[in-house]
C-alpha cells in the first residue's frame, strides 16, 4: 500500500512539473511612440453606407461619449438607457383586461394583487401605473383605475372588483 501511495506521488510530481516547466517571459521594455503631426482619418460611422457589407443594426442609438472615454454600443440589443413603452399598440397592457386577484392590507400599506391575460401577477399600491392606467385608490373589495386613451387626454374609471369564491 506504501509502494501505490509513493507512485501516486511521484506521477503528481511529475504532473505539476510539466505544467509549469518554462519562466514567463520577461517585460518588453518601454519604447516612445513618435508623435505624428497629422491626426489619423476617423473611421466610418457604423450606420452609415460606407460600412459595406455589414447589416444594420436593429435600432439605431446615437454614440455618446460617456465619462472616461466610454461610448455604449447597442449591438443589436435594445439601448436601457431609452424608457420602455408599454402603453397602447397590441403587446401594450391594458386595465380592462386584468383582473383583480387579492388585497393585502397591514398596519402601515394596502396593496393590490393584480394579474394580466398571460398570467403575469402585479402588486400595486395607490400612484403605481399598470399598462395603460393609474391606480387610484384601493377599497375594501375593489380597485380604482384612472385610464386614458392617450397621454394627456380625459381619463376614464375603470373598476376591478374582487371575485367572490
Amino acid at each position: 500500500m506504501g509502494a501505490g501511495r509513493l507512485l501516486g506521488l511521484a506521477g503528481l510530481c511529475a504532473t505539476l512539473a510539466a505544467c509549469g516547466g518554462s519562466p514567463p517571459p520577461p517585460p518588453a521594455a518601454s519604447v516612445p511612440k513618435p508623435v505624428s503631426a497629422a491626426p489619423k482619418p476617423a473611421a466610418a460611422e457604423p450606420n452609415t453606407p460606407a460600412a459595406a457589407g455589414r447589416p444594420s443594426p436593429l435600432v439605431a442609438a446615437p454614440v455618446v461619449p460617456q465619462a472616461g472615454g466610454n461610448a455604449y454600443e447597442p449591438k443589436d440589443r435594445r439601448d436601457p438607457f431609452l424608457p420602455l413603452d408599454v402603453i397602447g399598440g397590441p403587446k401594450g397592457l391594458e386595465v380592462a383586461t386584468t383582473k383583480l386577484t387579492g388585497i393585502v392590507r397591514s398596519a402601515r400599506t394596502t396593496l393590490a394583487l393584480v394579474e394580466a391575460q398571460d398570467g403575469i401577477g402585479y402588486i400595486l399600491k395607490p400612484g403605481d401605473t399598470l399598462g395603460d392606467g393609474r391606480l387610484m385608490e384601493i377599497g375594501a373589495d375593489n380597485v380604482v383605475f384612472a385610464v386614458s386613451a392617450k397621454p394627456g387626454s380625459q381619463s376614464n374609471r375603470v373598476v376591478l372588483k374582487l371575485a367572490a369564491n
